[in-house]
């Protein structure tokens, strides 16, 4: 496959998916927990039929290649492409009517992420990557993205989605990284990543998080300058505890302070 056909395939993806989500949106629809018990984990109907209109014209155009997803099971692939999706990154502002949530679209050779979207079909935005550069696409035009320096905490706009998807220890560590920067902010879920490509946000620290929530991201943020990883420096491909900055030297700066 060319960064050509990648691209152009994931735009497809993307409309299949910004089609079907968009009738749902900001109408009376039907939310199901996930968890019974305990936290709330919304889903709807808007996710399925996304997750089930990207997959079909996966399944469709590279029957080959494997699949995961957060609504329905994995499917392996034969070969060393897999595609992973997230229909709606963000279905708790999505539920709320807030438009800060997106269709995440991520594509791993050899379980590398190569290539990544998130969509806003509401707005009309997507941002892209592949590791190398990202752009942006939406009302504003196209551009190049890029992050911006910040080398210091002090300087920092920090972004969680919220504080209560911590443990107590990892809070407490949040914190610790939160008291030293100069503005914090909660919500945004991938928004927040995309915004730290897009040069206005410097800092985002998460955890609990799935493959499927950002994999897709990596490419993207990856692409703008900035750097991602787990809260160990290592691979954020598998999730879980994740720090993304745009600048090298602010990412250093919180992994001490979150591992001190």
């Amino acid at each position: 496959m060319s960064a050509v056909d990648i691209a152009a395939f994931v735009d497809e993806l993307a409309k299949v998916a910004g089609d079907a989500i968009r009738p749902f949106f900001r109408t009376a629809l039907a939310i199901d927990n996930k968890r019974r018990k305990g936290s709330f984990d919304p889903v709807t109907a808007a996710d399925r039929a996304a997750e089930t209109a990207m997959r079909a014209l996966i399944r469709k155009q590279f029957p080959t290649h494997g699949i995961i997803g957060e609504e329905f099971d994995d499917v392996k692939g034969s070969g060393p492409y897999t595609w992973v999706l997230d229909p709606i990154d963000g279905t708790k502002s999505f539920i709320a009517g807030m438009p800060v949530w997106g269709t995440l679209i991520g594509l791993c050779k050899d379980e590398v992420p190569v290539y990544g979207l998130m969509a806003q079909p509401f707005i009309g935005e997507r941002f892209t990557g592949d590791g190398a550069s990202a752009k942006y696409r939406g009302p504003a035009g196209e551009r190049k993205l890029m992050t911006r320096p910040c080398a210091s905490l002090e300087d920092a706009l920090l972004f969680t989605t919220s504080p209560h998807l911590f443990t107590p220890e990892e809070r407490e560590r949040f914190e610790t990284v939160e008291k030293h920067v100069q503005l914090s902010r909660f919500g945004g879920d991938c928004y927040a990543y995309c915004m730290i490509a897009a040069g206005y946000v410097d800092l985002v620290v998460e955890a609990g998080l799935d493959a499927y929530d950002i994999i897709p991201l990596i490419p993207i943020i990856e692409g703008a300058g900035g750097v991602i990883t787990n809260w160990q420096g290592e691979s954020a491909a598998r999730g879980g505890r994740i720090v993304a900055a745009g600048d090298r030297r602010l990412h250093e700066a919180a992994l001490k302070l979150l591992n001190a």
